[in-house]
């Protein structure tokens, strides 16, 4: 897995501190920002979030990430965070030759399993370029039987046949996107995805991208993270039942 911020919203806490402060001011956004120190932004926006709760001026910060060797499983479950923007690698357009694929952790430390694993990896590709091989002849005879200049016609047929071979594709296959979030919409997802109770893969995803971001504002995310970190576990009988263990695994990624 890898995942980068590609680019994010300039002194964060300091454009939320002002979003926060200009509801209640007199002066204009220029006299805000350049009466703001990025110190006493910093204990603004802490106050803001962890005192009084108010979230709204949060959305104001903009994060941007590439999220690359990450299995179709995962992509459902992001993609269900919904205030959001995700570009994804396309199964549609893109041929998958030899595709990658994500084994999970369990299957990878168990050896009759991670067998039955491959050789499923490797019956799915095969049936995938099979199809596409098939799919591809029949489109391309059509074609041409319409009108369509041969050479045209073999461009097309692969495209129409592998945007159907991909049906036979697994959740394990690899994929790549680009996502952007607000501040407080990535609140609300490291809260669901930093929990023990989230699948490992996407809390692995998580607790990368709130590393990243807490170096940029850490007034912002200072409680960031499942909501055991200042609070009891919501989980009920649920619950993983390691609130001290999290609580030590979460300041040791934020550095305090």
């Amino acid at each position: 897995m890898k995942v980068i911020l590609l680019s994010h919203t300039d002194n964060p806490e300091k454009i939320v501190a002002a979003a926060a402060k200009l509801c209640y001011s007199e002066v204009g956004v220029g006299e805000l920002m350049d009466n703001l120190e990025k110190e006493e932004a910093g204990k603004f926006v802490d106050m803001l979030l962890n005192e009084l709760g108010h979230e709204s001026p949060v959305e104001h910060a903009n994060f941007t990430f590439a999220i690359e060797g990450v299995s179709r499983s995962f992509l459902a479950q992001i993609t269900r965070h919904r205030i959001a923007s995700y570009s994804v690698q396309s199964q549609r357009y893109v041929k998958l030759e030899n595709f990658q694929f994500v084994i999970p952790p369990s299957i990878e430390n168990d050896r009759n399993a991670k067998k039955l694993f491959l050789d499923s990896m490797r019956n799915e590709a095969e049936s995938y370029l099979k199809l596409t091989k098939l799919l591809s002849e029949k489109y391309s005879e059509e074609l041409i039987s319409s009108g369509i200049s041969e050479k045209k016609a073999g461009r097309l047929s692969e495209k129409m046949a592998i945007e159907n071979a991909r049906f036979v594709l697994p959740n394990a296959c690899e994929t790549k996107m680009i996502v952007t979030m607000n501040a407080r919409s990535l609140l609300n997802f490291f809260r669901q995805r930093c929990c023990n109770r989230a699948q490992w893969e996407i809390r692995e995803a998580a607790e990368r991208m709130l590393k990243l971001v807490y170096n940029l504002a850490p007034s912002i995310f200072r409680n960031a993270g499942p909501p055991c970190l200042s609070g009891q576990c919501p989980e009920g009988k649920m619950s993983c039942g390691k609130m001290v263990e999290v609580r030590k695994h979460y300041e040791e990624l934020k550095g305090n």
